[in-house]
């Protein structure tokens, strides 16, 4: 055991840093840890995605180079060899398929690293929608994995209990630590102009999305409410972020004939510049774990409107008191939900602190070192 207090070497393992919640999450951390004095180490499968210029300088990249094909399973013996040659005092790992890795890695390695594993998503939705057997098992990995770690987090009490009932690991012994999700240059960032027509003085309100275009954020049911929301009122709407369901969802628009009011640019590097110039955030995700953008969105001072999924939405709206919930895969609900939110004006949200560099990095830390 290390001595509290005394500054130390930590490595953050990922696959890598393409555009996601818990990406952005460990980025958020590593810049915590190294500004409370500790050496850091990110180690990725892969040194690809657009967060790596996100990165603290301070902060050593460590590329394993992993093949692309399994990629994060393929880095387990240069993982290894990594934690033999480097010896940090802590290893955190984030999303249960890396989690697993880091903690064979150990092994392999015979090193007395402490490893602290954390879970970013809802176990039970990944595990009915896996398409292979190695996602269907992933509860029973898991199960037979993290009791060798040093710590479990979740970032969610909603995600903490589904884990536990997935798993079979005992409620007492996983952490529920929220994401450091506020930064201190957010009002900064939110300030910045964005260079489109929807956002010009005297156009009709803009509501955003912003996610991976995949299954899971349920993209097709937001633009099907949209098209509901134009039958009602001139509005437009923004969704950023990049996926396999692009060409879907601008075909779904031109079928709704709502096309010329749907602007989807892709990955952008500032979001809140986006979400500042908004009139209502709206989350329609199937699942979640804890959902960065509502609480990114909740901190600019938007109206945020989301389904009630597991995990997340419901839990980050009783702690902070501002937000709607509807229904999941509901198109009617989420239509009416957005157009409370245009009459009615946002309620300030409190209690963002528990989502801000401070606690978070410290807990986060405790349970490391």
């Amino acid at each position: 055991m290390t001595r509290p207090g005394m500054p130390q070497r930590i490595a953050l393992y990922m696959p890598t840093l393409t555009p996601g919640g818990a990406e952005r999450v460990m980025v958020n951390l590593a810049r915590g840890f190294v500004e409370r004095g500790h050496t850091v180490d990110f180690v990725l499968a892969k040194a690809e995605g657009v967060y790596l210029e996100d990165v603290p300088p301070q902060v050593r990249l460590v590329d394993l180079g992993s093949p692309s094909r399994l990629q994060t399973v393929r880095s387990l013996p240069r993982l290894a060899a990594y934690l033999r040659r480097e010896r940090p005092d802590a290893l955190l790992s984030a999303m249960n398929h890396a989690n697993i890795v880091a903690l064979a890695a150990r092994r392999v390695a015979g090193v007395r690293t402490r490893v602290v594993v954390s879970i970013h998503n809802n176990i039970s939705s990944e595990k009915a929608r896996g398409a292979n057997t190695r996602d269907r098992l992933l509860p029973w990995l898991c199960a037979h994995s993290y009791p060798a770690a040093q710590g479990v987090v979740a970032v969610s009490g909603g995600v903490a209990d589904d884990f536990s009932e997935a798993t079979g690991m005992a409620r007492q012994g996983i952490e529920v630590v929220y994401n450091p999700v506020i930064t201190p240059e957010l009002a900064v960032q939110a300030a910045q102009p964005v260079d489109h027509p929807f956002f010009a003085p005297g156009q009709p309100p803009v509501l955003l999305g912003a996610g991976r275009l995949e299954f899971q954020k349920n993209f097709p049911s937001l633009i099907r409410a949209f098209a509901q929301v134009r039958r009602s009122r001139s509005a437009r709407l923004v969704i950023l972020g990049e996926g396999s369901e692009a060409a879907r969802l601008s075909a779904l628009a031109q079928e709704l004939g709502v096309q010329d009011d749907v602007w989807m640019p892709g990955h952008v590097k500032n979001p809140f510049a986006y979400m500042a110039k908004s009139a209502v955030f709206v989350l329609s995700s199937r699942y979640e774990g804890l959902p960065t953008v509502l609480i990114e969105a909740l901190a600019v001072g938007i109206a945020v409107v989301s389904t009630d999924c597991p995990h997340g939405p419901a839990e980050i709206m009783a702690r902070t008191g501002s937000g709607i919930l509807v229904p999941v895969e509901d198109d009617d609900a989420l239509a009416h939900g957005i157009l409370k939110a245009l009459d009615e004006p946002a309620r300030p949200a409190a209690n963002l602190h528990e989502f801000g560099m401070d606690y978070p990095p410290e807990r986060y830390l405790e349970l490391l070192l």
